[in-house]
């Protein structure tokens, strides 16, 4: 189905936060809880699905709703419609410092974008939002936040938050290793993997974790100088009264990951 154009204005520097203008009829659909603040005659509904299917099978979104429960996001996303005659505005913004990224999804090689599961904020209504997985499995059972992707398909725009500085790569087939928490996501055209770092004593003394995302091929990588994991590892490494581990985002092995991914340092 035909996306709803979205007119936007990115506020701030720093800690950014998007408002987006509805037109009467207008949908934008969102992660639960990344609402700031919305006009009044705007209405909001948790439903199960993007709504780029109406007419998919109640099998089909319950298998769809399966794929977010296995990667550890909510089974709804949050619609958001403008019900009244004149134009109205929301805002949203992600609970961690950084930017968000605008991708107007119609201008991109086969109108896709994969990215970081926790990096999608909102879109257009009509915007597909699908899971999907790195190619070697038993990697990714180690891999950490590059294990599980999102693969965002439409032709309206959407907006990603990614952590820290954001970078721009533009590869003519080229390769790019990546710490796996420092990627965003990237463009079709792009071949992704997880690969073992080679040598024992830099997997255990390097302090970049075992595993790296390879990127390879002709297209745009958007990288994020802060992610999420290693701001959360350093504050609970900072204040242990605050008990437990963080569970790595992305990792079906928890703990473990941690241990991994090169967040903690020997």
């Amino acid at each position: 189905m035909k996306s709803h154009e979205l007119d936007y204005n990115i506020i701030g520097h720093d800690m950014q936060v998007v408002e987006i203008e509805l037109d009467p009829g207008e949908t934008v659909i969102a992660e639960a809880g990344a609402m700031n603040w919305m006009e009044e005659g705007i209405s909001f509904e948790a439903r199960m699905g993007d709504g780029s299917a109406i007419s998919q099978s109640i099998m089909g979104k319950l298998f769809s709703a399966g794929k977010r429960l296995l990667s550890g996001e909510s089974l709804f996303l949050t619609h958001f419609t403008n019900q009244v005659r004149a134009k109205k505005r929301i805002a949203f913004a992600a609970p961690y410092p950084g930017s968000i990224v605008v991708l107007d999804l119609a201008e991109l090689p086969y109108r896709r974008f994969t990215c970081q599961k926790n990096a999608f904020l909102c879109a257009a209504y009509g915007t597909k939002i699908d899971i999907t997985f790195t190619k070697r499995f038993g990697t990714g059972l180690f891999g950490g936040e590059g294990f599980i992707l999102q693969r965002l398909e439409g032709d309206g725009r959407a907006f990603l938050h990614a952590g820290g500085t954001i970078v721009r790569r533009e590869l003519n087939n080229e390769t790019l290793r990546v710490d796996t928490g420092c990627l965003v996501g990237f463009t079709e055209g792009i071949d992704y993997d997880i690969e073992m770092v080679k040598g024992l004593k830099t997997m255990f003394f390097g302090g970049e974790g075992l595993f790296l995302a390879t990127l390879r091929g002709t297209g745009t990588v958007y990288l994020q100088s802060l992610p999420l994991s290693r701001l959360a590892s350093r504050i609970i490494a900072s204040a242990p009264n605050l008990g437990g581990r963080q569970r790595d985002e992305g990792s079906l092995l928890g703990g473990l990951g941690n241990l991994l991914d090169g967040d903690n340092r020997f």
